[in-house]
């Protein structure tokens, strides 16, 4: 057994035997499992005026706990150190008179007689270099010019949104950008931006396509990145948290001055709401990037993560711990912690990384205080997880209990495997490059997961039922920040294809995600071929791997315009977003699906459409298809074609590896 782990199942053991002074009596409490512990209603945030600072911690199997004040955010010895006191439900408090603005802090806390490491508390909203102190800070002084007024777009059903995933590295680092604050959150702000053949770049290049929404990859403070130490490079994804409620210093132009990473991040959120453009910030509540030292256990040892009966650390993460979100100060923590993103940063949505490692009634809970908060918020997360759990499964939210989260989405690997093949079989061709029987699979993506007649669910690739009510339950994409690039597994899979068919196979796919009734969902740089030379996991890899040369823009001008016109189609017809399960059901009919040819028909002005009936034929094979249409229609896409307007009537010919649309108003 390793070190760590036995600590940890001693430390476990010690705690549910230990024993703790209340405030009002010198009884000793005896706390037999984690269920026992006392529950916090009280705000456990740092309370800060000019006049004086409330210190805050909930340790409830704490002998005494010391705060310590620094100077400085890393080094140096506390210039001061104070004994909390122990209140009521296990919170311990103190509250220093003065300003102490600016003021870096820590907490220690005592169990058994035993000196616990320093922490910077898991509610810190500002910290130091590397997260290690945490900070008092005026949050109104971080707030830019017209922050009062700030939001972001309206969104009426989840399905409106078009979301554009992407890392802040990745979209402003490279050489010829034309940004100036290269992977800073100020450089995403940036507007005006080139690349040397004068296309658009970052925040401008997104406004042009049509985005709703960018999703980044997690920008709360992570620990694999070294802030003290930014000019040798280095590179994270960002699935290693450490600081919930503080953005990653790394992306801010001084990550020593606990005040500019917030001032900065508001900055950013800013400049994309006064493009009407949604940020959704993606987070990390199944697991911790560290465990036995992680802020949590330095708090409450154990108490915030699922064990086995052995006292062993579960880890249905893969990352080496779970954390319990099925304790109520765990559940606590989470809800308040996306309300505080919501409500501070002015965030418009949150992606759960690793969502079914968190329970139903805890989900249920985050998506009802955001709502309240902010209706046009988004939610959603991977409905799976990668290992076992101690806890129930039918309690937690995988994408098939979805319809017991009834405000939050899941994402859909039917669709995402079926367009280009299995994640796992980088060799192992999808829909559009060929692969065989992958009709069903596209087919209930294209619906929305719904229960759908004309779906026949024992041969979809991902699940053997229908798991949403309604179609924006699920989240239709090709590719990710996971996995191989689009571009990249078309060419993997298909290593005879030529550039051409390429790069038709990766219109064809994101033409398929753009027309389907759930949430559009693009990885950055799908719409210029992006490569990662092959990589497919880069989530430490160089910026030479991971960022986005804006010089793929002219190279690949032709693909940015056709998902450009994409983006426009959906959003132009309400058709392809409709609301609920029945307005598929009652408009949506499958006409052809085999071989690689799948089309379809909906009918009646759906969802308010200007267009009466809709028919739409997606050609995934090799050579052009004469298809047949009933009636009389007018021809809106073929091919690279849009708005054709060229009434037909009989047979029409599909160019090879293309998506059809005609239609009758």
């Amino acid at each position: 057994m390793k070190k760590g782990v036995m600590k940890i199942k001693i430390i476990l053991n010690l705690i549910l035997v230990t024993t703790l002074l209340t405030s009002c009596s010198n009884k000793k409490i005896v706390y037999k499992s984690f269920d026992d512990y006392p529950v916090a209603n009280t705000n456990l945030w740092l309370n800060y005026t000019k006049d004086a600072t409330e210190f805050k911690i909930w340790s409830p199997t704490a002998d005494e706990v010391q705060l310590h004040l620094y100077k400085e955010g890393f080094g140096g010895e506390p210039k001061a150190t104070h004994n909390m006191k122990i209140d009521k439900e296990g919170v311990w408090k103190l509250k220093l008179a003065g300003d102490y603005k600016g003021t870096y802090y820590t907490y220690q806390v005592k169990i058994d007689n035993k000196l616990l490491p320093e922490t910077q508390g898991i509610y810190a909203q500002a910290v130091g270099i590397n997260g290690t102190r945490a900070m008092v800070v005026d949050l109104k002084t971080t707030n830019p010019e017209g922050w009062e007024s700030d939001k972001g777009p309206k969104v009426n059903t989840p399905n409106e949104a078009i979301i554009y995933e992407a890392h802040v590295r990745d979209l402003s680092v490279h050489p010829e950008s034309g940004i100036q604050m290269k992977g800073k959150y100020l450089g995403l702000a940036e507007k005006g931006t080139k690349s040397p053949d004068g296309f658009s770049t970052g925040l401008d290049h997104i406004k042009e396509m049509g985005i709703t929404h960018v999703h980044l990859l997690p920008t709360c403070d992570f620990i694999s990145v070294d802030e003290a130490n930014l000019d040798t490079p280095q590179y994270n994804w960002g699935y290693d948290p450490f600081n919930y409620n503080v953005p990653e210093g790394s992306y801010a132009t001084d990550p020593n001055n606990g005040e500019v990473r917030i001032r900065e991040f508001k900055q950013m959120v800013k400049a994309f709401h006064d493009n009407n453009i949604g940020i959704v910030l993606d987070v990390v509540f199944n697991h911790t990037a560290l465990y036995e030292n992680s802020v949590f256990n330095l708090e409450v040892p154990g108490y915030y993560y699922r064990h086995w009966e052995d006292g062993t650390p579960s880890n249905a993460s893969a990352c080496g711990n779970e954390i319990a979100s099925d304790r109520e100060m765990m559940r606590k923590y989470i809800i308040e912690t996306v309300s505080y993103w919501a409500k501070e940063y002015h965030v418009d949505g949150f992606r759960f990384d690793l969502m079914a490692i968190l329970d139903i009634e805890t989900m249920n809970a985050v998506s009802k205080a955001l709502k309240n908060i902010n209706p046009n918020i988004i939610i959603y997360g991977e409905g799976w997880s990668p290992g076992d759990s101690p806890y129930s499964w039918k309690k937690r939210a995988f994408k098939f209990n979805i319809n017991q989260t009834p405000d939050v989405s899941a994402f859909s690997d039917e669709i995402r495997d079926g367009l280009k093949g299995s994640w796992n079989n980088p060799e192992g061709p999808g829909f559009v490059s060929g692969g065989k029987g992958m009709e069903e699979s596209v087919k209930m993506g294209i619906v929305g997961c719904i229960q759908h007649p004309q779906v026949d669910n024992s041969k979809v690739n991902a699940s053997n039922a229908p798991w949403t009510t309604n179609p924006w339950q699920s989240i239709v994409y090709a590719s990710c920040h996971d996995n191989h690039t689009l571009y990249d597994k078309l060419k993997i899979s298909r290593p005879n294809a030529t550039d051409d068919e390429l790069k038709a196979m990766d219109k064809l796919a994101n033409a398929v995600v753009l027309t389907s009734q759930g949430i559009s969902f693009i990885h950055a740089g799908s719409e210029m071929l992006r490569t990662k030379q092959g990589i497919e996991n880069s989530y430490k890899s160089p910026d030479s791997i991971n960022q986005i040369d804006w010089n793929w823009k002219s190279t690949h001008h032709d693909v940015v315009e056709y998902y450009k016109h994409l983006i426009q189609l959906r959003k132009a017809h309400p058709t392809f977003r409709m609301k609920t399960g029945d307005d598929v059901r009652n408009n949506l009919e499958f006409k052809t699906y085999e071989n690689g040819l799948i089309s379809y028909q909906i009918s009646n002005h759906a969802n308010g459409d200007n267009w009466k009936n809709i028919y739409v034929i997606y050609n995934a094979r090799p050579e052009v298809v004469n298809y047949k249409l009933p009636g009389k229609w007018t021809l809106g896409v073929v091919g690279d074609e849009f708005e054709v307007n060229k009434p037909i009537e009989g047979t029409v010919n599909i160019p090879a590896i293309s998506m059809l649309i005609a239609y009758q108003e």
